[in-house]
């Protein structure tokens, strides 16, 4: 009895390997467009690091995911960006941005539902940034965000507006949610020393998504994230002949206290489509943008974009040669990678709470609403993380190769007698988009799509 001949793997790969994008139209149909390779690459990853540009409006054309990321940590965005066609990065922005608003608004029933299944409460986290760097450590900020929930609405007040290494913003900023608005009224911002207010647009206009396209552009090519994967928990001991648990109150709550081992810090930069030059402006982007003016402009004119690149040389290497590399040590494709790499341990601890009245799942509802506050979307990422029992009411956690933070849920109380006019914009307030917190919008908007880089 003769044998079932069996399939070659990854034919969507070879497909796109070879260029051929009408097998590949017609392939599509019946196989998963999502499947990665054994270096962790899908078609599009393909698609993109060989130039392949049928090939990338094919795969996306039938909703090929753009946020997901190869073993080497990168998405097809960062290695669109490396390879430099202007045209592929600025449909892959538009396109994740509309991919990351389905997945949203699909998120979004269940959201609102759980917000206002949990009660109202007044919430305050206590915030104190560390470095291990001691000039560094002296001037950086502590804030008490002040959280107030009702119904499906929640606000949030603080004055820690944005922060890097060595620089950080002071304001009075209120960002109020109210789930119960159709999305494009939904997000609000309040400058309170300025008074006034921004609506958070899902939707760029095609100069917004350019403007963003030229800051990538003009970018490393970042990627930073704390490794959970040898993280685990061991009791925090107390005493020095006596050894035993140690136990503390965190505000009016009994916690019992551990250590975490394993916290690596893990970042890569990569650069190999910059030249001096472009670093330089770069600089000068981000500069005006956090001043809240974009500065592309020559004497009132339309923007000087930056230029696609001349692409990579073709790879002299065979889809047999591709398909046989060991994972982890994939052929070069596109442009060859000029990149560094950093690992820092930190020594942490987490006290956990069986007397807070919260869940672990409640706040992470809460966080979802706040992760626009990039520490707030680190905090959610470990909080996602297996803990042991009980709630953190005190954690540190990395936010930047050089600072760690200190965050104490000092107060906790559900409350009957919230306000609807907390999650309104106050009267004598004026819309003005590009003042005030409205450059700290347009940033967060690059600093998401780089996230997802």
């Amino acid at each position: 009895m003769a044998e079932t001949p069996t399939e070659e793997p990854y034919p969507l790969h070879k497909c796109v390997f070879n260029g051929d994008f009408k097998e590949l139209s017609y392939l599509i149909k019946t196989h998963d467009i999502a499947e990665k390779d054994k270096q962790g690459n899908t078609p599009l990853h393909l698609a993109v690091m060989l130039g392949r540009k049928e090939c990338i409006h094919v795969l996306l054309g039938h909703g090929a995911p753009i946020k997901v990321k190869n073993l080497a940590g990168w998405s097809p965005l960062a290695e669109a960006i490396s390879f430099g066609d202007r045209e592929t990065i600025s449909l892959l922005v538009t396109i994740l941005k509309f991919q990351v608003r389905e997945q949203m608004e699909a998120r979004r029933p269940k959201l609102i539902e759980a917000l206002r299944d949990m009660g109202n409460f007044y919430m305050e986290l206590k915030w104190d940034f560390q470095s291990w760097l001691p000039l560094v450590s002296r001037i950086l900020p502590s804030d008490i965000c002040k959280i107030h929930k009702c119904g499906a609405s929640i606000r949030m007040d603080t004055t820690v507006v944005d922060f890097n290494d060595t620089r950080w913003e002071r304001g009075d900023i209120s960002f109020i949610f109210n789930g119960y608005k159709k999305p494009s009224k939904s997000l609000t911002v309040l400058d309170n020393k300025a008074k006034v207010y921004q609506r958070v647009r899902y939707e760029e206009t095609e100069e917004e998504i350019e403007d963003e396209v030229d800051v990538l552009m003009s970018s490393d090519i970042m990627a930073v994230q704390m490794s959970t994967k040898g993280i685990s928990f061991s009791r925090a001991q107390t005493g020095w002949i006596f050894r035993e648990d140690k136990t503390e109150m965190v505000g009016p709550f009994h916690a019992d206290f551990y250590q975490i081992n394993g916290m690596v810090l893990e970042s890569r930069k990569r650069r190999e489509h910059l030249s001096e030059e472009d670093l330089q402006k770069n600089k000068a982007i981000m500069e005006s943008l956090t001043k809240g003016s974009f500065q592309g402009f020559a004497n009132g004119g339309p923007p000087l974009r930056r230029p696609s690149l001349n692409p990579p040389p073709e790879p002299h290497v065979t889809w047999e040669e591709y398909l046989s590399a060991e994972p982890g040590q994939c052929p070069t494709l596109g442009r060859t990678p000029a990149y560094k790499e950093s690992t820092k341990a930190f020594k942490a601890t987490v006290a956990m709470s069986p007397d807070f009245p919260l869940t672990v799942n409640m706040l992470l509802d809460v966080l979802e609403v706040i992760a626009t506050f990039k520490h707030f979307s680190k905090l959610r990422r470990f909080v996602l993380m297996k803990l042991p029992p009980g709630f953190p009411v005190k954690i540190d956690i990395p936010i930047l190769p050089t600072v760690t933070a200190k965050i104490t849920f000092q107060e906790f109380v559900f409350r009957n007698d919230i306000q609807p006019e907390l999650f309104q914009v106050p009267s004598d307030y004026v819309e003005d988009p590009m003042r005030g917190y409205g450059a700290y919008l347009t940033m967060m908007m690059v600093l998401h799509t780089a996230s997802c880089v």
